[in-house]
């Protein structure tokens, strides 16, 4: 409950490392990962989403294992609390922007047209403002983005030779929809005790939830809507980018955002509620929605809710409404 005061003496890096900072949460995960499977690639989305979900995976339960301290305050002035439960090591922002930073260039380099070095440069820029946002912020020291910079890098290269086989294996397996819930529920259940609560464990099924939903919407729409391809109305050309074309992708992104956004919603309080019904406690009560057969359920149910909707219901609506 402390907070540690302190003076902005520099508005420029505050805000800018404030929002850097943002770009590794989830109110980046929820627009732009979306976005580009309603407005940019089909295949890039599947494989960002499948890489983000390992790579956040591996760094959530990697800290829990190592159990390395976040940087001591004093003498570091720490400008987020949410967090400060966590352990450490490795930095989990700096996996998750060297994840899909990286996995979207390489996902997209030899399909569209723009110059690799900027796509490379963009990506560096990218993943280092949040790496940055870390060490600014306090809640990081050099050792723990390094490392997760590394792990994502040494994951993507392990990765890469997999991608095709995995993404076939998730459109076309007649198991995928079971593999896709059961896996990531049994991770979840599985998850590494620790001696004190930490968000560590909700974060973590915050994101495979969403990946399952996702993966279950992918295997759903190449098997009865239309067969997995790169979308043809948009290319990532930007002589293309008309302004017609930029409209209809902003109005893509409003209806979807808006579906994604209700639908978490109503789940988290549907779910929440038959959860309070089930084990007698008050929607109120924060200490109950921390234990193991609420919170992973709660959060399960209502994240692969939004990642199925995203992948399925707003495509339908996007086609209903003339948008596609």
């Amino acid at each position: 409950g402390y907070v540690q005061k302190y003076v902005v003496k520099n508005y420029f890096y505050y805000y800018l490392f404030k929002f850097s900072a943002a770009l590794g949460e989830e109110i980046f995960y929820i627009t732009f990962l979306p976005f580009t499977y309603w407005n940019i690639d089909h295949s890039a989305s599947r494989r960002m989403i499948i890489i983000w979900s390992i790579v956040m995976y591996i760094g959530q339960v990697s800290k829990d294992i190592l159990k390395w301290p976040r940087p001591l305050s004093p003498p570091v002035v720490k400008l987020e609390m949410r967090t400060n439960a966590e352990y450490g090591m490795p930095s989990t922002h700096a996996m998750a922007a060297t994840a899909i930073s990286f996995s979207f260039l390489i996902a997209t380099v030899n399909q569209y047209k723009y110059p690799f070095e900027l796509g490379l440069v963009a990506a560096f820029v990218f993943s280092a403002l949040v790496c940055l946002s870390r060490l600014y912020t306090g809640m990081h020291t050099v050792l723990d983005v390094i490392g997760g910079a590394l792990i994502s890098a040494v994951l993507l290269v392990l990765l890469y030779p997999a991608w095709d086989t995995i993404d076939n294996l998730l459109l076309t397996s007649p198991f995928c929809p079971l593999f896709s819930i059961v896996v990531p529920l049994v991770l979840c259940y599985n998850y590494p005790k620790l001696d004190y609560y930490s968000p560590t464990r909700g974060d973590t099924t915050t994101i495979l939830g969403a990946g399952a939903g996702a993966t279950v919407g992918f295997w759903l729409n190449n098997r009865y809507a239309a067969p997995a391809s790169t979308s043809k109305y948009f290319q990532l050309g930007f002589p293309q980018l008309t302004s017609q074309i930029v409209a209809v992708m902003l109005a893509r992104f409003l209806v979807g955002i808006f579906v994604i956004l209700l639908t978490r919603q109503l789940m988290k309080s549907v779910v929440l509620g038959l959860l309070g019904y089930r084990y007698k406690f008050p929607l109120g009560d924060l200490e109950a929605r921390r234990r193991l057969e609420v919170e992973v359920p709660y959060k399960f149910i209502t994240y692969s809710s939004v990642g199925l909707s995203a992948t399925v219901l707003v495509p339908v609506l996007h086609e209903l409404l003339g948008l596609m």
